[in-house]
């Protein structure tokens, strides 16, 4: 048995149809040229057609066609084999396409409950509502089910594979068990044409009686479902045959189906297509009925990904046929999972994944490299019996960020942003109100689902009968509110302490919130969600009791992502750069000892885990946020920006319904968002107006304050996205545009010292150092789809081989002209050269970085505050960062020329065991330790930051 290969760093590539296997195999050697290890790819499985992401899986048994053939992605891992890199592979175990491209749910969508795939998807065959028994609602019509209906937008056609009905994009199955509606219809006169003798009439008589054998959903089980499939799928072979050879038969049935699909403007002849489509397994209704009606799992509130029950052994076996094997071929090196929380039993999952990867590791169950997307919210733990090596690293990307958010200054912000408003928000009320807004709304119907499971719950109890069901699912709601964490992962009766603690604190907070609410309700609450045991309860009762707790864990991370990743972290503007996802904007401790405590706990306990610091769900890129980083620096110019920007572009706001628009929260929004990404030294083109446009819609969307996806307030977007045309318009007369370019000129200089200085933290950290695709230069993208664009390789791989001649001209591969690259920062060659430089320098220290104790260094000097120095030591080998924060206290010339920080007399003290010569990484410059110290202006004389590497 071969150990798990550790990956030393990835990089992420998006496979769609702009990047195919063909596309990734040309870039290998640029990608092993750059210092990366492995590359870490978005699903590769068979995607809807156009997917440009590929979460939204139709088949799971093959590989996606449009990214290539099978050939095409052998020659691809063999590229990287030959390169000796590996393949970390994303998998989405789930959720699927509910779409006419996925067999299953086509097949689903026919035979209903009965259907050989039922068992795999997470449906509600009998919900409340009794016209959904047995039947699924598709919440896909753009109008009201008449109006689309008489409209004669659904349209009934007949091909070999059967009768479908049309609706624009999608395709959907008639029931085999139904087509005698259309069979019988106006039978006599294809009798009269054929005679009653003929054998094209005994066939169609032949084809009806087959018909009626096929069993109604429901029905008591006459047959297997492979039986009956069989049985479906020969009527269908019998009656295309027969309309294909008779032309009797083909005029018959395609008059009918002109009379089905009715004539407009006269709604009776629309009965007979009303009438079919009461006999399918699934019910057409408007979308915007989704969240109050839907009886199955969605992720999140997207009700064309339908949730799968991947805990079922068949389902397992079916969803991840492809990367079993190729994990097992060895062609894919790791796997990462996508929202695990989603899942009903993650550690149960996660065993069976790491059981058959390796069939004979026995009891070592990691001998497979598996991450899992896990948003860890702060004081949360990943559970240390997960048979995995860490998280996707949002933990890490928050760490690192917070590192640059000068928390002196958070308070005074804090008032500056409460005077602009004019209110004050703090920010735990907010999320729990737009956790509670998720409930009342997006996602209500799975609410009022868990309430009447509850409710059921409690008339089985003897001391809990008499109490309100509306009282219980209110008390329901009110904790789920309130718990912190994305989910607990509860799964048996014995429920430990870091399960415990979070429901006990939530149950308290949503009890002190809601008084008026029965202390009984909570009580009972209590019982449920702990588990804990009673004499009076029969083991069905508790049998049924966790069945509960499990179904409602499935659905507090959605609850709880979409309140507050996709909402309270849209409103709370105070520093948006802190607001990402698995942040606490408040209240969270930025101190570097913070940091280092944090590093050190990672080292212990999650040493592969991956370290990000920007992903294609990041709210905005990596640079973005270290240049927004540095308005902690500057909270009184800020405050001043804030005052006049605001007062120049009053006269280009509107009032909509008597709302300014954009109002003051959106306004501070966009200044920031503007300084984060603005283009410095080029001009305002179109293309970046529209993309700021685009990210401001999205966001008040997300925001659900004005406008919300499901209710567009046009009229208010309009006029934002007026407002954001007008204030970006290069006139003479523009005050703003005046005042803000030097102003966004200075702030992205010190926020690419910000970048850099993370660059290198994350480099060096405990983990596996991940890289987005594209972040080798400056990356200014914002929110999906914004980051999800192809990438320019072409200028990266010119990049790359100009500055390796360059090297080659120095005779030192290390030691480029670093004035140069500090003189022309803008250009982003200086991140390109800091990102290769260190990792070929990880890459060939690979036991330093993945195995190296982590040592955090102490600093001492008047700017003691401005450095991070942290140093990793395996064995002999010694590696120390020592980087800049804060640096607007450090220079007397920010103009953005590269020119050296102060540093005067701060130093950093080395631990006595330490080597006395070391080479920065990076500039190929020599230096020596004198008494156990060595100044920060000497090892950042000539360079921003420094990897130190023990001269040996």
């Amino acid at each position: 048995m071969t150990e798990a290969r550790i990956p030393v760093s990835t990089y992420r590539l998006q496979f769609n149809r702009q990047l195919r296997f063909n596309d990734a195999r040309a870039l290998v050697p640029y990608l092993h040229e750059l210092g990366i290890t492995d590359i870490y790819a978005s699903p590769l499985l068979q995607a809807k057609r156009g997917s440009m992401h590929g979460y939204d899986v139709a088949d799971p048994s093959r590989l996606n066609p449009e990214l290539g053939t099978n050939e095409e992605f052998d020659a691809l891992v063999s590229e990287l084999q030959q390169h000796d890199m590996g393949l970390l592979l994303d998998i989405v175990p789930n959720h699927m396409a509910a779409s006419s491209e996925n067999p299953w749910w086509m097949d689903l969508l026919e035979d209903g409950p009965r259907s050989t795939f039922a068992s795999y998807f997470d449906v509600d065959w009998h919900p409340p509502s009794r016209s959904l028994e047995n039947r699924v609602l598709l919440p896909i019509l753009g109008k009201p089910y008449a109006e689309v209906l008489e409209g004669r937008e659904l349209r009934l056609t007949y091909s070999q594979s059967g009768f479908f009905v049309n609706y624009f994009d999608f395709t959907l199955p008639v029931a085999t068990r139904s087509y005698n509606r259309l069979l019988s219809y106006r039978q006599d006169r294809l009798e009269r044409a054929v005679g009653p003798d003929a054998p094209v009439w005994q066939e169609f008589q032949g084809i009806q009686a087959a018909i009626e054998q096929i069993p109604a959903p429901g029905s008591a089980p006459v047959q297997a479902a492979g039986e009956r499939r069989q049985h479906r799928e020969a009527v269908k072979e019998r009656l295309w045959r027969l309309y294909t050879t008779s032309s009797e038969v083909k005029r018959f049935l395609d008059g009918n189906l002109r009379l089905f699909n009715g004539r407009k403007g006269v709604p009776a002849t629309f009965l007979l297509l009303d009438q079919l489509l009461s006999d399918q397994a699934y019910v057409l209704a408007f979308w915007r009925t989704a969240n109050n009606e839907i009886n199955y799992r969605r992720f999140f509130t997207i009700s064309d990904l339908v949730g799968l029950r991947v805990e079922d052994p068949i389902t397992f076996e079916a969803t991840h046929s492809v990367a079993l094997r190729l994990a097992t071929k060895g062609m894919v090196t790791g796997l990462r999972i996508d929202h695990i929380d989603g899942l009903r039993d993650p550690l149960g999952y996660l065993r069976r994944l790491q059981e058959k990867t390796h069939p004979d590791a026995g009891s070592r169950l990691r001998d497979f490299y598996v991450v899992v997307e896990k948003i860890l919210s702060p004081g949360e733990s990943l559970p240390t019996e997960w048979p995995i090596h860490g998280t996707t690293g949002y933990d890490f990307l928050n760490a690192v960020n917070g590192l640059f958010a000068d928390p002196s200054n958070l308070r005074a912000l804090e008032a500056i942003y409460a005077r602009f408003i004019s209110e004050e928000i703090r920010y735990p009320d907010l999320a729990y109100k737009k956790k509670k807004q998720v409930m009342d709304t997006l996602l209500a119907v799975e609410m009022r689902t868990l309430g009447r499971y509850l409710g059921v719950l409690a008339s089985q109890d003897r001391y809990a009968r008499e109490l309100s069901r509306a009282e219980l699912t209110r008390a329901l709601v009110e904790t789920t509110a309130c718990l912190e964490p994305y989910r607990t992962y509860i799964r048996g009766f014995e429920v430990d302490a870091q399960e415990r603690a979070p429901i006990e604190k939530a149950l308290r907070e949503a009890q002190r919130r809601n008084p008026s609410i029965a202390s009984a309700c909570f009580q009972f609450l209590r019982e449920v969600l702990l588990l804990q045991p009673g004499p009076h309860l029969l083991p069905e009762q508790r049998e049924s009791r966790l069945a509960f707790v499990m179904t409602w864990q499935q659905f507090t991370g959605p609850i709880t992502a979409k309140g507050v990743e996709d909402s309270a972290l849209y409103v709370y503007n105070r520093l948006i750069s802190l607001n990402e996802v698995g942040s606490s904007p408040q209240d969270v401790d930025l101190s570097l000892a913070a940091f280092h405590t944090f590093m050190q706990r990672r080292h212990q306990k999650w040493p592969f885990a991956m370290n990000a610091t920007m992903t294609h769900d990041a709210k905005r890129a990596e640079d973005v946020r270290a240049r927004i980083n540095v308005l902690s620096e500057l909270p009184e110019e800020w405050e001043r920006c804030l005052r006049l920007w605001s007062q120049w572009n009053h006269s280009k706001c509107q009032q909509v319904k008597g709302v300014r628009a954009p109002e003051r929260n959106e306004e501070i929004l966009l200044y920031q968002i503007l300084l984060g990404s603005w283009p410095i030294g080029e001009p305002v083109c179109a293309c970046y107006t529209r993309r700021i446009q685009d990210f401001m819609v999205k966001a008040v969307r997300e925001a659900m304050v004005h406008t919300r996806w499901t209710v567009p307030n046009l009229d208010h977007e309009q006029a934002l996205m007026d407002f954001v045309e007008a204030i970006l318009s290069d006139s003479p007369d523009n005050q703003f545009l005046k005042d803000f370019k030097p102003f966004a000129e200075r702030v992205a200089y010190h926020g690419s010292l910000n970048s850099l200085s993370q660059l290198v933290i994350k480099l060096a950290s405990p983990g596996v150092a991940d890289f987005y695709q594209g972040t080798e230069l400056w990356d200014l993208r914002l929110v999906d789809p914004d980051n999800r664009k192809p990438v320019d390789f072409a200028i990266r791989k010119e990049l790359q081989t100009s500055m390796g001649r360059h090297d080659l001209q120095t005779s030192n591969l290390h030691t480029p002209d670093v004035r140069t690259l500090l003189t022309n920062w803008r250009d982003g060659r200086i991140k390109m050269h800091i990102t290769q430089s260190g990792l070929r320098f990880r890459r060939e220290n690979a036991s330093l970085f993945l195995k190296g104790t982590y040592v955090s260094l102490q600093i001492e000097g008047p700017d003691r505050e401005c450095v991070i120095a942290f140093a990793r030591r395996f064995r002999g080998n010694w590696g120390i960062v020592v980087v800049p924060r804060f640096t607007t206290r450090l220079v007397t010339d920010d103009s953005g020329q590269g020119d050296p920080l102060s540093w005067g007399s701060t130093c950093i003290l080395l631990p006595k065991d330490a080597p006395k010569h070391w080479v920065n990484v990076f500039t190929g410059h020599r230096l020596d330790s004198e008494l156990g110290e060595i100044s920060v202006a000497t090892i950042l004389h000539s360079f921003p930051v420094a990897l130190l590497s023990s001269e040996t």
